[in-house]
């Protein structure tokens, strides 16, 4: 699929009906392969330091901690062009209102039920992998998109109840181990990158909808994501000490400011303000994306961590996304050398489907017993080798549900 540039609306809100972007997707499914590959290498022993997650008291960020917030930028550059489709097919603000919290909700159930599975209670009637296969697969079942089929028009409708009730009563069941020893149900403390996701998704909309026809509107909220992000990390400012991510989702602004970027920078690419100017479109994302790493740089002395939420780890990420995607737009939608990008397609169209297929692999061989995967190639090099493996049979895999028609949406 490509998109002729000369049509391509650049600047200001995105324009209702506006062509597909292919380097979205390929930067979605590019962060998706990546998010694989090291959440596998976490596992493997022995390597550099930059191979893995810098520790909380660590003043630094490795690539690692750069993936989940490339993540959280494609989400932001998807929400103007998923919000102008809705409101296209259908202008009630009540309904869009419904779909973001329907869609958060699933979301952070999904994310409660990644968290939740290794907490599982030995006197729950069944192993947590098992749990989490089963509640995974009824959530599959819910979120798929099905074809149309003439002999039986509602056969989609009776296996999107079926997947709805038994999350339901997978979540009724659980039991997991409280700290006195005692059994207890789901614990929320930490919702998984899912619902991390979800709940920083539900922030910025807040924020967005709202004021979606100012042009400024998303500068001005991003600059104050930021505000918030220094001066709590800073102390000037500060949160209540029991304020969760469920009652207050900008949390410290860090995840929040993140996504807001991607919504400007999506506001660069295809707004409608300005058509046929491929070179200022190219200046400005570049101009922002340097910005944003020089606005890093000066932050520094707040500390740079990914644990601590930190403005610099903010900023530095979006710059490097800012810069990334910009060069992929100029790669994919303007040379149109998109070949090479067959193996991150599916990652990047039927990305849910794909983040949850590592963790339904591994429980899957949970549930059945099967360790020696697992256990075998765990350091060096063999271990990377092993990762590398692990993150194309997945891509592998997710080409092939993707080809059958397996597709999970929200």
């Amino acid at each position: 699929m490509s998109i002729a540039v000369k049509t391509q609306p650049i600047i200001g809100t995105p324009a209702i009906g506006a062509p597909r972007v292919l380097s979205i997707d390929i930067f979605r499914g590019l962060t998706m392969a990546v998010m694989i590959f090291v959440n596998a290498l976490s596992g493997v022993q022995g390597l550099p330091w930059w191979t893995y997650h810098a520790h909380a008291n660590e003043d630094v960020m490795t690539y690692v901690d750069m993936v989940f917030p490339f993540f959280l930028f494609v989400v932001g550059m998807s929400l103007p062009l998923s919000v102008s489709q809705r409101l296209k097919r259908n202008s009630s603000l009540p309904l869009l209102w419904m779909h973001v919290i329907v869609r958060s909700l699933s979301l952070l159930v999904l994310g409660l039920i990644l968290a939740n599975a290794e907490r599982s209670d030995l006197r729950m009637p069944i192993s947590g992998s098992t749990w989490a296969v089963i509640a995974l697969v009824c959530a599959m079942l819910y979120l798929n998109v099905y074809q149309k089929w003439e002999r039986f028009p509602a056969y989609s409708l009776v296996l999107r109840i079926l997947g709805f009730v038994g999350v339901v009563i997978s979540l009724a069941i659980f039991q997991g181990t409280g700290r006195d020893g005692h059994a207890v149900w789901l614990n929320f403390s930490y919702p998984e990158i899912l619902g991390l996701i979800a709940l920083s998704y539900l922030a910025v909309a807040i924020l967005y909808i709202p004021t979606r026809r100012w042009r400024w509107a998303p500068p001005v909220w991003f600059v104050l994501l930021v505000s918030l992000c220094a001066f709590t990390t800073a102390r000037i400012v500060t949160l209540p000490r029991h304020c969760s991510l469920y009652v207050w989702p900008f949390g410290n602004g860090a995840m929040a400011c993140i996504i807001m970027a991607g919504v400007i920078t999506s506001s660069i690419f295809l707004g409608a303000a300005a058509r046929d100017n491929l070179r200022r479109t190219m200046t400005y994302a570049v101009s922002f994306g340097v910005l944003m790493l020089a606005a890093g740089r000066a932050l520094t002395p707040l500390g740079i961590s990914k644990i601590r939420a930190t403005p610099t780890w903010s900023l530095y990420s979006i710059g490097a996304s800012v810069l990334l995607f910009t060069l992929l737009y100029w790669i994919c939608d303007v040379k149109q050398w998109t070949r090479w990008t067959f193996f991150v397609r599916p990652a990047g169209s039927n990305t849910l489907l794909t983040y949850l297929l590592p963790d339904l692999w591994y429980f899957l061989l949970s549930a059945m017993g099967i360790t020696i995967i697992d256990s075998s190639f765990n350091s060096g090099w063999q271990g990377v080798v092993k990762t590398f493996i692990f993150t194309f049979f997945i891509l592998g895999i997710a080409w092939v549900l993707t080809k059958a028609k397996l597709r999970l949406q929200l």
